[in-house]
């Protein structure tokens, strides 16, 4: 049987050896305390019951760090993600550009008398152009007024993009004379493509509500009408909306 002194240093022993123990343990974790600290992961997965389910140890090769920048920079976007488009620049936007909504198809001309200075004898031979189709009659002082404003549109324009029908639909009888029109035309300064509508039937098909001279019809290159204007005025927009639906699908 031991005393009661050996018993005291057994004691002592064994609290000196758990002391050296804890010092050791202390030591090995504070040798470095920058180095990333790894936790393994549980060898088991409860998620299924009772049963444990191994889990495969990790692959310490293939296993990285990234950084919030680096996945900021790596990570794909969400596959329905949209880029919000950047705002256009003013300076691109021109303010003189109407409205140009889709109209429909234009009507045909009906029962035309003829054509002066042209080869053409349809606006279907135009298509793939933007066509300014005027109704004009050169007695008219409001049409003579835009005429000088549709030669400048004209010589801008005026090529492989651009063309102007003046459909002419006289008003009195002496506008009627085919060779009346075309002396005007030639004292007026018109140099586009003329179309006699002697009968005003295409004066009166395409303006079914009420009917002016002169009014503007702009066409796209598709044949839809996308412009109305009634009168004179307004050359700045017409401009713009001939270099609008020009670009448009250019």
């Amino acid at each position: 049987m031991l005393c009661s002194m050996d018993r005291r240093r057994i004691v002592a022993v064994v609290s000196l050896g758990l002391v050296g123990a804890v010092v050791l343990a202390l030591v090995a974790t504070t040798d470095d305390d920058d180095a990333p600290v790894r936790v393994a992961a549980p060898a088991t997965d409860l998620t299924s019951g009772d049963v444990a389910t191994p889990v495969p140890a990790a692959d310490d090769s293939a296993e990285s760090e990234v950084t919030d920048a680096e996945a900021a920079t790596t990570s794909p976007a969400p596959a329905d993600a949209d880029p919000t488009p950047a705002d256009p620049d003013p300076a691109t936007i021109d303010p003189l550009v109407p409205e140009l909504p889709d109209r429909g198809p234009h009507p045909p001309l009906l029962e035309i008398d003829g054509w002066l200075q042209t080869d053409i004898t349809s606006l279907d031979e135009l298509r793939g152009k933007v066509v300014a189709v005027q109704f004009w009659t050169f007695g008219c002082s409001n049409c003579k007024a835009t005429i000088p404003h549709m030669q400048a549109l004209y010589e801008k324009y005026g090529g492989d993009d651009f063309e102007i029908v003046g459909v002419h639909a006289p008003e009195f009888d002496f506008e009627a004379d085919p060779d009346a029109v075309a002396q005007a035309a030639l004292d007026l300064g018109v140099s586009w493509p003329i179309a006699l509508d002697t009968e005003k039937r295409s004066f009166r098909s395409w303006q079914t509500d009420r009917r002016f001279w002169p009014r503007l019809f702009l066409i796209d290159r598709d044949g839809n009408v996308r412009y109305d204007k009634i009168g004179e005025g307004k050359y700045d927009v017409i401009d713009a909306a001939v270099g609008a639906l020009i670009d448009e699908d250019a």
